[in-house]
């Protein structure tokens, strides 16, 4: 199975950006962020697989050859516009163990939804299965680090009380992406408003436990 598939362990060290050079002039921010505006607005328009960087180019006010010093190949370029709208550290510390996690997952939802997710995800996907290389830069950019954090959630909830000692971590950090991306691929149903909260109360029916339980029935239910 594709990494991409189960989101979000350990950050690595692969960049999807291209080394800067040695010298000459500095990279400009500004350019920087033209750049991955226009590749969101055009993957938003266009599609992954409708994407030029000679699009990108016209769209940012500037050259290929300018885009191909910063990436050094569209696939990369996406990779990195796909980190910035995803982000690397999805599930924040609020205290709430099932807060953290729904607010993780919904920014699955809130990066894929609509039309967004199909038309980049499926063709992104056939692009990694195809390049190892490719496949270990997205896995380091994006999926470790946004893994890494609810793992963290997961553990802190561990520590509360909230779950199980013996919850099998990987397995849970699955089910709680799994549903999400299984719907932007297949477009079968809608990722709505709803479905990462749906999503993390039913894998705590699992996990959670009967503190936790009795916790939120006393201050959500009834």
């Amino acid at each position: 199975m594709l990494p991409i598939l189960s989101a979000m362990a350990n950050p690595g060290s692969t960049s999807a950006r291209t080394p800067a050079r040695a010298a000459g002039r500095p990279r400009d921010a500004r350019l920087d962020t033209a750049i991955l505006t226009a590749t969101r607005e055009l993957l938003a328009e266009v599609g992954y697989p409708g994407l030029t960087l000679e699009a990108v180019a016209v769209r940012a006010g500037t050259t290929k050859p300018a885009i191909r010093r910063r990436w050094a190949s569209r696939q990369l370029l996406v990779i990195t516009a796909l980190g910035e709208i995803m982000g690397t550290a999805p599930t924040p510390d609020t205290g709430c163990t099932h807060c953290d996690l729904i607010l993780g997952i919904e920014t699955i939802g809130q990066a894929f939804g609509g039309t967004f997710g199909r038309r980049t995800l499926p063709a992104l996907i056939a692009d990694l299965a195809g390049d190892p290389d490719l496949d270990r830069v997205f896995t380091d950019t994006i999926f470790h680090p946004r893994r890494a954090t609810t793992r963290a959630a997961l553990l802190r909830g561990i520590e509360r009380g909230d779950l199980r000692a013996d919850a099998d971590l990987d397995l849970l950090l699955d089910l709680l992406a799994a549903t999400t991306y299984h719907r932007v691929l297949f477009g079968h149903l809608p990722v709505d408003d709803r479905l990462a909260h749906d999503v993390v109360m039913t894998v705590l029916e699992g996990a959670a436990t009967p503190r936790w339980r009795e916790h939120y029935r006393q201050r959500h239910v009834g």
